[in-house]
Order: C-alpha cells, then structure tokens, then sequence
C-alpha cells in the first residue's frame, strides 16, 4: 500500500455511492483517512439532483477545501459536476480536477495526470469493475442500469444521464457470484428506474428473469429491488418478487402523486386508476414491506390536489413515505411552469411529512410481539448496550433500525442472520430479544 492518503466523500443516492466505491477500488494502493487534513488526495463525488442537494455538494467541496493540507489534490467528480461543468471549472479555482459520470475506472489516470477529464459515455461498474464496498461486510449495492427512458416534468437527470442503458444478465449474475465469494450474502439492486431494467434491449422481463437467475446462486440470503416506477412494473413482476424465496416481498415504488391532473401534469405516464391497482396488488402479497416517495408542491397543485394526495397517504398502509419539495430544475418540462409560492410547498411537505412520521409507526407497531428474520449491524449509535439490528426485508439506511437489548448470550457478530421477537416501541422505534441464530 501507498503511503499517500485518500480522504472521498459520497453524496447523494446509493447508485452514486457504487461509483464511489469503484473509485476506491481503483486507488485500493491508497490509505485510507477520515481526516481531510491528512490526506494527499480528496475526492466528492457530487449529486446534482435537486436544489438541497446541490448547496450540499457546493459546501462539502468548499469545506474540504477549507480543511485541506498544502500541495494535496481536490477531486470532483460526478452529477453536479456533469451538470454544470463549465460553470463550476470557472467558479471554483479551488478544485483541482473535475471529472463527471463517465470516468470513474480512470479516476487513477486522472490523478496521476493531474488532469479533468469529462467523457461523454456514462461510465456503468461491470463485473470486471474493481470495488471496495463501504459501510458493510454482508451488504452491497448492485446497479443494473444507467440512465432513463422517462420524461417526468419535475427530474433533470435524463438531461445529464441520458438515455437508459441496462447491464447484461449475465453481467450482473457474474458480478453476484464475485461478492458472494468475498462473503456478501445481501443485496440490494438499484438503478434509476429499476422496472425498466432490459426494456432498451428488447427484454420487457429482463427483471423477472434476472430474479430467477439469482435464487440460483449459492450463498445468497436475502435481497431487494428498489425504485420501481409505475408505468413498467408489471402484475408479473410483483408475483415474481413475492415468489421468490430469496428476494423479500419489498416493493419501492415513488408514485410522486396521486390526482389524475398532477400525474398529467408530472408527466408520469400512467393515472390514478392503475397506480392504485398496482399498490393494491402489492398490498395483497403475504407479508409486503410498500415504500413510496411524493413531491410536495409542484406547479399546478391546487389545494384540492394536495388534500387528495395528503387522504390517500394517510388512507393506504404505507409502510414508509418520503417526502421531497419541490425543487425547481432547469433543463425540466417544469422548470418555466407558474411556481407555487416556496412557504406553501415547505407547508404541504410539512403536513405530508407528519404523515409519513405516523405511516413508521403504524408499520413498526404491527411488528409488536412477532417474530422477525434480522441481520446484525453491530454496536448501536444509541448506547453501547444495545445492538442496532435491520430487518431482512428493509432497506439499508433508509428504513430504519431495529434496537435489540436482550441478545440472550449469543455471541453476536457483524452481519448474523438471527430471529427475534420485538417486545416494544421505544418512540418509533422497535426493541427486540434474540431468540435463534439462522444458519
């Protein structure tokens, strides 16, 4: 191993997290430092999806800044970087090198060349990509695809991303088998329309077909699909998927709204009708874990919009709900639209949000006296007494946390399978007892 240092920072979404772990995975030679004012490089993998996110990119790249040592390198990389590339290599003289979504395998080469570089191609890990996975010893990302085929009015990243492009099977089956070998056991595939997935090479069940192909593997415990978009998830795929003896029955699906005129104006492609038929079905599933995620305050709601968006969150069982505000985008079918005023749609995504707080509580609380599959994520951040632990059929880091405080004796380690029995609610959330390890 390098002597030299690498201190990155992943912002945004879990697809860009994968990037970031291929970065890692080409400087492996690097040592590794939490501390900014040690390292000889510095990398932030930027995300450019709404405004939030875009002022945190801007302030984590100053702020390393800030904090850097004499004669290091400031990389930034990735979709704030794609996205506005001319007007930040003029504005920010404090960086380095910029690169955006197409050269993360060159991440290296760019740094030994004290070079930016920003290819047109958006880069897509493979099986042959080297990477260090984060955060986890059990647990990794997969991404299937790139890109989107969707026009929704209020999304940019189709104008940065571009058009959908899906890995191969094959590709992700051998991907798969590369992490179960180095002790991965759960999975969580992703992508930004992960339904899509295969559509762009003639394979409307490319999905289902993949699922199938991975209850096959050896090795595998559990896995998840997340970000399902309503106009290509299929009755098959949510049969396929609650089928499956490996894949939880989780389904991930934003519908962004619900009124008829709001999922017109959004350009979602598919109304009220069928996207209540689709949640329906899911919630017919034994044992289904639904998420969704909605926009507070795009133009054109009107408040009778918002009250039948807010009745049916609070009507349909959700077992989780994000809420985002609206965030006005240029390059989008919104971006000129009449904008609602930005004290009503912070309102609204408040009320939504109360919503959202009751829809956890309502699910946790139906975990109450069950016994449920969970992996051990080790020492919670609470109190040094209790083990932070994640249902099988949640999602990392976006679902929560389950605490356990009585681990009956068993010697418990990183990333064990174990049933357990919740006891009680501490606020919203669950407080469990260990009752059998699952081999």
């Amino acid at each position: 191993m390098s002597s030299k240092k690498l201190h990155l920072v992943s912002l945004g979404c879990n697809k860009n997290l994968v990037d970031s772990e291929v970065m890692l995975g080409r400087l492996a030679n690097y040592q590794l430092t939490n501390e900014v004012s040690d390292a000889d490089v510095i990398i932030v993998n930027t995300c450019g999806f709404i405004e939030a996110a875009k002022v945190e990119s801007i302030n984590t790249i100053l702020n390393m800044h800030k904090n850097r040592k004499k004669d290091s390198l400031l990389v930034v990389s990735g979709c704030l970087s794609e996205r506005y590339k001319e007007e930040l290599t003029k504005e920010l003289p404090e960086v380095d090198i910029f690169t955006g979504v197409g050269d993360y395998e060159r991440i290296d080469e760019l740094i030994s060349l004290k070079q930016s570089s920003f290819t047109p191609e958006v880069y897509l890990a493979n099986e042959n990509s080297p990477r260090v996975i984060t955060g986890s010893k059990y647990h990794a990302y997969i991404k299937l695809s790139e890109g989107c085929n969707q026009n929704c009015s209020f999304c940019a990243i189709p104008s940065f991303k571009g058009k959908l492009k899906s890995r191969s099977i094959d590709s992700v089956i051998a991907e798969v088998q590369n992490l179960i070998s180095a002790g991965f056991r759960d999975f969580s595939f992703i992508s930004q329309d992960t339904s899509s997935f295969g559509r762009d090479f003639g394979n409307k069940d490319a999905l289902i077909d993949l699922i199938k192909q991975v209850e096959l593997l050896p090795g595998i415990k559990s896995a998840r699909i997340l970000y399902l978009y309503p106009s290509t998830t299929t009755f098959e795929l949510i049969d396929a998927i609650a089928e499956s003896k490996i894949f939880k029955t989780y389904y991930d699906m934003p519908i962004q709204h619900i009124s008829n005129n709001m999922l017109k104006v959004m350009k979602r492609g598919f109304g009220k009708e069928k996207t209540i038929e689709l949640l329906e079905y899911m919630k017919s599933k034994k044992d289904s874990f639904i998420r969704t995620a909605v926009i507070a305050g795009h133009p054109g709601e009107s408040e009778q919009d918002f009250i039948e968006l807010k009745d049916f969150i609070n009507n349909f069982p959700f077992d989780r709900v994000t809420v985002f505000e609206y965030s006005n985008e240029e390059n989008t079918a919104a971006y000129n639209l009449e904008q609602l005023p930005k004290e009503l749609i912070s309102k609204r995504a408040t009320i939504l949000g109360e919503i959202a707080r009751k829809k956890m509580l309502d699910s946790n609380k139906k975990l109450i006296n069950k016994e449920i599959e969970l992996i051990i994520d080790g020492i919670s951040s609470e109190h040094e007494f209790l083990l932070s632990a994640r249902p099988s059929n949640w999602a990392p880091e976006i679902d929560g946390e389950v605490l356990i405080n009585d681990s009956s004796d068993f010697k418990v380690e990183h990333g064990d399978y174990y049933i357990a029995k919740v006891t009680q609610l501490a606020d919203i959330t669950p407080l469990a007892t260990l009752i059998k390890k699952v081999k």
